[in-house]
């Protein structure tokens, strides 16, 4: 029967063996908890240089042939803003690593390597979102496709951003899974302080490509970040809600990001995001009612109705009508609890308030006129829309010279007309499928929109 207490011997060690591993066991329990601390802290530091160093390799981000994908001012841009972000982190690793073998103090060693974690995650982050928009576009018929909401995209910044001399950012759209629509800012500092986020990085559902819409509620928080019209419209809900009740007041303003943005849609295309909001934020009755702490948007039952608000004071009767009357039947606001019932009714009584302080009032944003001077809303009314539709006739599709003349004009018609028209929703998406990727492949569309 084997012996169990047999030594290290016993497992084919030499006595040379035995020494050496005595002798590492002599020195581990010789070493202070500092010194075994101060060890552990420079085996992290390599760790984290070496995954910095690992990330300046950005064909394992995208794959090449999605970044030959991408238009080559695109490219370049994203690229070089890429490998930017990438060699500073690898050099705070190296100047970390540097102090590290001078020998330097503990705890700011801890202190770096923490750090220095953290700025990876971060960039890591970036790295991540915008592989996954480069990698959408190796399919052609998608990439198509998206050339020609990046096209859209500049067309919708530039509307406001070219009357306000700011240069226009480039756009880089993808699509992904979810309910909503999403934007990494161009021009966004990232956590270094030096390198801008290269691109208005714009995220679109694939469920909502019938309605693409949402595309113009993201270029509006682009737009209301270069302009400066989120503090500037906050301010002036205050001023106006700040008689009917303070806590009225503070929830508006905290909602300011997400209500410019929805506004800057609806002045481009109309009722159409109105239509397309539901299918976002609908939900259980419990849901559109749920007031969560610190979140940017309205909730569901408010926001809904503030968009048709926007669209009665207007345009008038019409569809919205329509939405709201099934809204409400829905979602009864005898079902909101006390407080949010509150709010609700506070609001609804606020919405016309609100709507003209958001369209009609003065802004510094928009060079001191109303936005409504800046992107008219009337132009996209459904008589507007139907006027167009019948001065073009069959070329709405097909020409060139209004693709470039009217894109969000013609992307608010086709847009709607899935909603107005919904037995022959799946040939109506065709055609807006269709003419987006069109608007993409046209000549010239490139030098329109990137950044001037």
């Amino acid at each position: 029967m084997a012996d169990s207490r047999r030594g290290p011997a016993a497992h084919g060690q030499t006595g040379a063996e035995i020494a050496q591993s005595q002798t590492g066991a002599e020195i581990a329990q010789s070493q202070t908890g500092a010194e075994i601390a101060q060890s552990q802290t420079g085996a992290e530091i390599a760790h984290w240089r070496l995954a910095a160093e690992a990330l300046a390799d950005l064909d394992t981000v995208a794959a090449h042939e999605a970044w030959a994908a991408l238009e080559d001012y695109l490219q370049r841009n994203v690229r070089a803003r890429l490998a930017g972000m990438v060699a500073e982190l690898v050099a705070e690793a190296a100047a970390l690593q540097r102090a590290y073998d001078g020998g330097p103090d503990p705890d700011r060693a801890r202190s770096g390597v923490l750090r220095l974690r953290g700025r990876y995650l971060q960039v890591e982050t970036i790295l991540d979102f915008y592989g996954d928009a480069v990698n959408s576009r190796t399919n052609p018929r998608l990439r198509a496709l998206l050339l020609g909401f990046d096209t859209l995209a500049g067309d919708s910044m530039a509307a406001i951003l070219n009357q306000a001399g700011i240069d226009v950012p480039l756009a880089l759209v993808y699509l992904d899974t979810g309910l909503g629509a999403a934007i990494l800012e161009a021009g966004v500092r990232l956590w270094d302080h030096g390198h801008p986020s290269p691109a208005a990085a714009i995220k679109l559902t694939r469920h909502n490509l019938s309605y693409p819409t949402a595309l113009l509620h993201e270029t509006g928080h682009q737009v209301a970040h270069l302009t400066g019209w989120n503090t500037e419209l906050a301010a002036a809900l205050g001023e106006r809600l700040a008689p009917r009740s303070a806590e009225l007041t503070a929830v508006w303003q905290g909602w300011t990001h997400e209500v410019a943005a929805d506004v800057h849609a609806f002045a481009q295309a109309g009722w159409a995001p109105t239509a397309a909001l539901i299918n976002v934020v609908d939900g259980g009755t419990p849901a559109v009612y749920r007031m969560q702490l610190g979140d940017p948007h309205p909730f569901p039952f408010v926001r809904v109705l503030f968009n048709v608000a926007l669209c009665r004071r207007w345009f008038g009767a019409g569809p919205w009508d329509d939405v709201a009357a099934a809204w409400m039947q829905r979602h009864p606001l005898e079902a909101a609890a006390p407080a949010v019932r509150a709010i609700t009714n506070a609001s609804l009584a606020a919405l016309d308030d609100i709507v003209d302080v958001c369209t009609r009032q003065p802004m510094a944003a928009f060079q001191g006129r109303p936005l409504c001077a800046v992107l008219d809303p009337r132009r996209v009314s459904p008589a507007a829309l139907g006027a167009l539709a019948r001065q073009a006739g069959p070329s709405l599709l097909s020409s060139a010279y209004l693709r470039r003349r009217e894109p969000l004009r013609i992307l608010a018609l086709l847009a709607s007309r899935a909603v107005t028209d919904s037995a022959r929703a799946g040939e109506h998406r065709d055609h807006l499928l269709a003419w987006v990727a069109d608007v993409g492949a046209d000549p010239g569309t490139t030098t329109r929109a990137r950044a001037a």
